[in-house]
């Protein structure tokens, strides 16, 4: 029996395919990565009762927080921090395996974005010549690229060149980082001449105007109940300063040039500044294409104090309620500009960083510092081997050998290896020598025996990676400020914070996540291909 179906019926379900099949694909309309050089995990915590509203606190209450999310390579640096995050990789596959690294049978040492094939522009000398070339694979920002068949626009800022120019990928539009006297600019890899709108930026006065006032707290000293008293032997004073106390006159800063924003809360400022410059100057998040768009931003200023002052500082403490001020105004733009819940937003750092030595020591911690140099090693070496530069570097906490020596001497790699990692391990302070050609069968603890693995490129790391015990370092006792390298929860354990597009609201996990794991996160998100050397997995929001 057959069934004769309406003719109106037929048309309203034909069009209903019609519109089915030609919905587009939902992805948000700007992807905002937002990584914070050296935050540890527990700054979100530490100040929380301080921070407004809209800062950290909205981040925490409106978005996702994986609580205890963790870098799992060696070492703990900015290049490597800034590179795992976006390519979903490791530093054995990535190739970025340091700030600066060596290739090894050359023993030539390169800083990690050095391309001397290119040159700056808005920036002069060798600090313009830079690019992702000794990248080695691509990152999700340039899957991105891919997946839209280059119609999406994709941007990296921060004052650190590293830091801008490695998350922003291969295919980047631009990625801008800070040049002469404050100014940004970028190299030739990626355009001829600064847009317009830079140029302005850079002859703006907001930097001078950030400075002019010279650097006050934020609030009455004596608020800054989380911080060590201001005046005290465990922080480092800016040049000019004869104590490292607040407030810094405005006259310090000027002497130090305009550049010393850096060095400041204010270049924090200085930096989304630029990137609601670049978001409304680029149109991003309004492509005419309807593809996403993606802002890699990294914030370079708290690495700089943290370095200088210590993670117990006041001037820490200080940045930090800046910045939470900060980022509460660059979400309400964010909000105004793309739309509430139209933009993707994440937040985590590079590494963290570890208290400093003698202040742990002198508070009855425990702690020391190493007594290893290059010259002590070869010395012991010339000793057995008769040869008195084996020894090329210690560089990333790896012992770095001459191996066109080594052969041209006859000698056994195998020996020498047994040798260094046996003096060594005898030293004060070292945990762990590790041979990184047997670092899967060695008998180190499972969570540092797989960021060894993890770290090993064999044409750009060490032959031997050494392992300190927990709070031991290099130098002596009158270090000041801090610094980060290490396996350790200090270094390792960092914030990440979700919000916006497509982000349940006020949630968070306390499983284990990686770094590494970031970047597929985002891909399932938008729905592309995770980068070409990814090794993580997305992270659940439940």
């Amino acid at each position: 029996m057959r069934f004769l179906i309406p003719l109106y019926l037929v048309i309203h379900l034909a069009t209903l395919s019609f519109a089915q099949d030609n919905a587009a694909l939902k992805r948000p309309k700007l992807v905002v990565g937002i990584m914070i050089d050296q935050m540890r995990w527990d700054y979100l915590y530490r100040y929380y009762d301080r921070y407004e509203q809209g800062g950290f606190k909205r981040l925490l209450n409106e978005g996702y927080s994986h609580e205890n999310t963790y870098i799992d390579h060696l070492p703990t640096v900015t290049a490597i921090g800034h590179t795992t995050v976006y390519t979903g990789s490791v530093p054995s596959i990535h190739g970025i395996t340091g700030n600066d690294f060596m290739y090894q049978l050359e023993g030539k040492v390169t800083y990690c974005a050095t391309d001397t094939s290119v040159s700056g522009v808005g920036i002069n000398g060798s600090s313009g010549q830079m690019s992702p070339k000794n990248l080695l694979t691509s990152t999700v920002t340039d899957e991105l690229k891919l997946a839209t068949n280059f119609r999406s626009k994709v941007i990296g800022i921060a004052i650190k060149d590293r830091s801008s120019i490695f998350p922003a990928g291969h295919f980047a539009n631009a990625a801008y980082w800070f040049g002469n006297d404050a100014k940004w600019g970028t190299s030739n890899y990626y355009m001829d001449e600064l847009p317009a709108w830079v140029k302005q930026f850079n002859e703006s006065s907001l930097a001078d105007d950030y400075l002019k006032n010279g650097w006050h707290t934020l609030y009455a000293k004596e608020s800054y109940v989380q911080s060590s008293p201001d005046e005290n032997p465990y922080e480092g004073a800016m040049k000019g300063m004869n104590k490292a106390v607040l407030p810094i006159d405005a006259s310090i800063l000027k002497k130090n040039g305009r550049g010393i924003i850096r060095d400041t809360p204010f270049g924090n400022s200085y930096t989304l500044d630029f990137a609601k410059a670049a978001i409304h100057e680029e149109q991003l998040g309004n492509n005419k294409n309807g593809c996403t768009d993606f802002l890699a931003i990294s914030l370079s200023s708290t690495d700089g104090i943290g370095h200088q002052y210590g993670v117990n500082a006041l001037e820490v403490e200080d940045m930090y309620l800046r910045l939470d001020q900060d980022l509460k105004a660059f979400f309400e733009f964010l909000d105004n500009k793309i739309g509430k819940d139209e933009y993707l937003i994440f937040i985590t750092a590079d590494h963290g960083a570890s208290h400093n030595n003698p202040f742990f020591i002198d508070h009855r911690g425990g702690g020391g510092y190493l007594s290893l140099s290059q010259e002590r090693l070869n010395h012991h070496l010339d000793s057995i081997y008769h040869s008195p530069a084996l020894v090329r570097s210690l560089m990333n906490d790896q012992v770095h050998l001459d191996y066109a020596l080594i052969a041209s001497k006859g000698l056994n790699l195998g020996n020498i290896k047994a040798t260094i990692i046996d003096y060594c391990r005898r030293l004060p302070g070292i945990a762990y020598a590790v041979d990184m050609d047997r670092a899967g069968q060695s008998t180190v603890a499972d969570p540092i025996r797989r960021r060894i693995v993890n770290s090993y490129n064999f044409k750009r790391s060490g032959a031997i990676q050494l392992v300190f015990d927990p709070q031991w370092k290099g130098g002596s006792d009158k270090q000041t400020g801090t610094g980060h390298s290490a396996w350790n929860p200090y270094d390792a354990h960092i914030p990440l914070v979700w919000m916006g597009w497509g982000i349940p609201k006020g949630g968070s996990s306390n499983q284990i996540a990686s770094m590494y794991d970031i970047a597929p996160t985002i891909s399932a998100l938008l729905h592309i291909q995770e980068p070409n050397g990814n090794v993580g997995h997305p992270l659940s929001f439940k």
